[in-house]
Order: C-alpha cells, then sequence, then structure tokens
C-alpha cells in the first residue's frame, strides 16, 4: 500500500491538474459563445446567397456559355477540403471528422487529394500516406474571409485548370453544445438548388444575369468554405469546453477517492502506533 506522503502527493498533482482544466474550460466556453454566434450570423447569408445562385441559374438560356464551376466533366480526380482543429484536448472531435475522410478517400475508385485546414487533420493524413495538396494552419478562432481566400483560390485554380474535377467540403458541423456532426458533401461543380414556388419571384439583374453569377460564383465558394472553419470553430470550442468539465469532474472524484484512502492509511498508522504503545506498556507493568 502506498504511504501517506506518496497519498498526499497524489492528491495535489490532481488538484493541479484539475484547476488547470477548470481554467481550461472557462476559456473555452468563453470562445465557444462567440464562435456559436458567427456561426448562427453566417448561416442566413449563406443560404441567401443559395436562393440567389438557383435563382440566377434559372434564367440561364440554353445557348449561353456555361461558367467554369458549373461545368460537370467524367470524374478522373477528386479534392477534399480537410477542415479539422490545430489543437487537441476536445474529445473525439478530430477523430470524427478524419475518419469520416478517411472513409470516403477508401471509397473512392479514382485519386483524392487533400487541402488540408486545421494541424490535426493535416498530421493524420500525412501519417497515413495521403496526398496532400496544400495545408493552412493557424487560423486562430476568429478568422475573417481574407483568411479563407488562398484556400479557395487554390480549390477554384485547380479545378477551373481541370486538374480536379470533383470538390468536396468536409468538417464539423456544429448542432447544439453536445453533440458535433462531421459532414462531407460536394463543392464543385455547384449546383444551384431548385426554387420553390412560393418563392420564385422574377428579378431584374443588372447589367445581366450571366454577369452576376460570373462575379457570385467565386463568392459563393469563398463563403461555403468560411462558413465550413466557422463551424469547425464553434464544433471545437464546443466539444473542448464539455472534456474539459469531464476531465474536471473526474479529477475531482479521484481527488476523493485518494482523500478516503489516505484518511484509511492514516487511521491505521495511528491505530498501530497506539496499539505498540499499549503493548509497550503491558509488557513494562
Amino acid at each position: 500500500m502506498a504511504t501517506i506522503r506518496e497519498i498526499r502527493r497524489r492528491i495535489r498533482s490532481v488538484q493541479s491538474t484539475a484547476k488547470v482544466t477548470r481554467a481550461m474550460e472557462m476559456v473555452a466556453a468563453s470562445k465557444m459563445r462567440r464562435a456559436q454566434e458567427r456561426t448562427i450570423a453566417a448561416r442566413p447569408y449563406a443560404e441567401r446567397m443559395g436562393q440567389v445562385l438557383a435563382d440566377l441559374a434559372a434564367q440561364r438560356q440554353a445557348g449561353d456559355e456555361i461558367h467554369p464551376l458549373l461545368i460537370q466533366r467524367p470524374v478522373n480526380r477528386i479534392a477534399v477540403v480537410h477542415i479539422s482543429a490545430d489543437r487537441g484536448l476536445c474529445g473525439g472531435l478530430n477523430a470524427n471528422v478524419n475518419r469520416r475522410t478517411v472513409s470516403f478517400v477508401l471509397e473512392q475508385s479514382v485519386p483524392v487529394t487533400l487541402v488540408a485546414v486545421g494541424r490535426k487533420g493535416r498530421d493524420f493524413m500525412v501519417r497515413y500516406g495521403q496526398e496532400v495538396r496544400a495545408e493552412f494552419t493557424r487560423l486562430g478562432d476568429r478568422p475573417s474571409i481574407l483568411d479563407i481566400l488562398p484556400i479557395a483560390r487554390v480549390v477554384i485554380d485547380d479545378y477551373t485548370d481541370g486538374l480536379i474535377d470533383e470538390v468536396y467540403l468536409s468538417y464539423n458541423q456544429f448542432v447544439t453544445t453536445m453533440t458535433q456532426r462531421p459532414v462531407l458533401w460536394r463543392l464543385l461543380p455547384i449546383e444551384p438548388a431548385t426554387i420553390e414556388a412560393r418563392l420564385n419571384v422574377e428579378y431584374i439583374y443588372e447589367p445581366s444575369p450571366d454577369e452576376v453569377l460570373a462575379e457570385l460564383l467565386p463568392r459563393f465558394v469563398e463563403m461555403e468554405i468560411y462558413h465550413a472553419v466557422l463551424e469547425s470553430i464553434a464544433s471545437e470550442q464546443s466539444a473542448r469546453m464539455v472534456a474539459m468539465r469531464n476531465a474536471t469532474d473526474n479529477a475531482n472524484e479521484l481527488i476523493e477517492d485518494l482523500t478516503l484512502t489516505y484518511n484509511k492509511v492514516r487511521q491505521e498508522m495511528i491505530t498501530k502506533e497506539l496499539l505498540d504503545i499499549t503493548g509497550g506498556a503491558a509488557a513494562l507493568a
């Protein structure tokens, strides 16, 4: 059995760990609120942009030239924009999105290249021998749309140059504080959504629908990647807050168990010393 000194040292060590995890939980909670607000605020804009794209695509005539980002061609190579966190200590968040992406890669019969956003996803893909076309790390907790432009430029240029034929977006979607869902969906070629009859209003675009569509399509790709990054950050902070809360609770339970063990060992030592004293006194009597 461990000595009193060893148990006391372990209790102090666990108490220090509990203080650290508690502080990390509070920091993650503060960051999570800001990240959630930005994510929720960006959703209506992304949805509305999709509706505008659908309306513009519906106004194209049969003989109009198709924008390069709308062209569908035989798939010979696929790219995946894989978004993960730069740091760990957020439960199974990174592992879930990594598994989702790897499962997709293994299901494909054509080569797949990756654009890694986040250090954890990049390290995982490099470790397992996947081809990484580009990597972007250290975006921070509050990235702007300007930070996303290089990622979108790599994807758009490779697609328009014919180096890749499809682009998918993989990230953790924020659902609730306790739930984050790994999702993967096709970004390019862009397939405009269908418009509901009640929302089908005939708008007038200047200078022309084709010119507006040509300008809007790259912005749509940038916005979708930016929105995915915001979703990933909100998911990361939520998962980290929950993980640190669980770690703090486990540390407190361990402290209680160690304190109980400490008291038992201390009582045994006191009892043994009393017995020795009583036995010595009886021997002298």
